[in-house]
Parts: C-alpha cells; sequence; structure tokens
C-alpha cells in the first residue's frame, strides 16, 4: 500500500528525526496492524502555505494512485494573516487534489487540524488568545469542507494544546512538537 503525506512543518516533522515524525510513526503503526505499507511519501516543507503546497505537489508529481492520503496545512496561512476564506478556497483545491490522488476515494483522505503554537515558547509576548480563535476559525473551516467532501478529519489541536503544560511535547526549537505529541 502507498501513503502520500501532504503539508507543512508539520507533516515533514521539522526539529524531530525523521522516525518520529508522525507519517512515519503511522506508518509503523499499521505495519504493525498486518498492513503492507510502503514508507510514506512526503510532499511538505516548513512554512509551506496551501498555495506553496500546491506548487510543491506540481514540483514533486506523484505518480500513481495512493490508498491513504494524508493532508495538514494552514497554520502558515494563517501565521502570515491570511484571509480565512481565501484559506478555504485553497484548502477545498487541495483536499479535491488528495482526493484524486486517493483514486477518487475520499474515505482514503485523512485531514488533521490545524496545530495551536500560541502555546509553544515561540508564541511569547503575542496574543495567545487571538493566535488560537484564529486557529480554531481556520478549523471550522478546514473541519466542514473535509466532512462536506466525505473524507476523515483527525482533530489534534487538544492534544497540541497540551504542550502548554508538558514540555516534552515540544521539540528543541520550541514551536514544533516533539516525537512524543507526534506519538499521541
Amino acid at each position: 500500500m502507498r501513503f502520500l503525506a501532504l503539508g507543512d512543518s508539520y507533516t515533514i516533522g521539522e526539529s524531530v528525526p525523521p522516525a518520529e515524525r508522525w507519517p512515519v510513526q503511522l506508518a509503523a503503526l499499521l505495519r504493525q496492524e498486518g498492513f503492507a505499507l510502503d514508507d510514506p511519501l512526503s510532499i511538505a516543507t516548513t512554512g509551506w502555505t496551501t498555495d506553496e503546497l500546491w506548487a510543491g505537489i506540481d514540483r514533486a508529481s506523484p505518480q500513481g494512485m495512493f490508498d491513504l492520503v494524508s493532508l495538514l496545512i494552514g497554520v502558515n496561512n494563517q501565521y502570515r494573516g491570511w484571509d480565512e476564506e481565501e484559506y478555504r478556497a485553497q484548502f477545498v483545491e487541495l483536499l479535491e487534489r488528495a482526493i484524486g490522488f486517493a483514486g477518487g476515494v475520499a474515505a482514503r483522505v485523512v485531514v488533521l487540524s490545524i496545530p495551536d503554537w500560541s502555546v509553544t515558547p515561540f508564541a511569547s509576548g503575542r496574543d495567545h488568545a487571538a493566535i488560537a480563535a484564529t486557529i480554531d476559525r481556520f478549523n471550522t473551516l478546514n473541519r466542514e469542507e473535509t466532512a462536506r467532501l466525505g473524507a476523515h478529519y483527525v482533530d489534534v489541536t487538544p492534544a497540541s494544546r497540551r504542550a502548554a503544560q508538558d514540555p516534552t511535547w515540544l521539540a528543541n526549537d520550541g514551536l514544533h512538537p516533539s516525537g512524543n505529541m507526534y506519538a499521541e
């Protein structure tokens, strides 16, 4: 089986070893459950917004059909102050593209919510409540569109907020999830 992971720094596992990235951990768990799953093909780069992911997919030009496709994108749209409706429109295009990579079967696509970076040391001196509220609005949009198109949705945001109480849930950069958080 083939697994395509689309996203940004959260998908590529910025600041954690490759084995601790969540797509790699998921593939290992699925193999333990008896699924013959290849290592994930990740098209993801730290800092990417929705339009940059689109261009990255074009450059990578993944071939064939994938049995599992994940999509986690939007934190950089939020960070840069992009319009929420622009995010929605571009997210829908990416989700439709992800469904296409899954052979048109939306049930083979998993969308993950945007983690909340407002609880990290990186957000020091910023308006934590405003960041969290904006991330929640972006996640409402991506959850609505995921449901409308029939893909699966995994809300990782509540788990990401636990990093405020547990520093082991953050990578050494003080912003990105650690392997512990990705395992959760």
